[in-house]
């Protein structure tokens, strides 16, 4: 039995939101959890991946370790 009065109080239903959504409920000694990424939507478990070029940032790091063809780098330089 746990000591009285020293540990925080214990909410074996406490719900998860993402984006205002109830996505899963846990115990936790919070009543409510705000998460901005959950399994649910992380790229690693469902497969998609999303890259963000900041300043060019994967164009250089695909052409520093080369994974980035020729042609590609020569058409992205005209689009812009």
């Amino acid at each position: 039995m746990p000591k009285p009065d020293i540990h925080p109080q214990w909410y074996p239903d406490a719900k998860v939101y993402c984006n205002g959504e109830v996505v899963m409920t846990i115990g936790s000694t919070k009543p409510e959890i705000h998460v901005d990424v959950w399994s649910g939507n992380h790229p690693f478990y469902t497969g998609t991946q999303k890259m963000i070029d900041t300043e060019g940032r994967v164009e250089r790091f695909m052409r520093k370790y080369g994974m980035l063809d020729d042609n590609a780098s020569a058409d992205q330089s005209k689009e812009k």
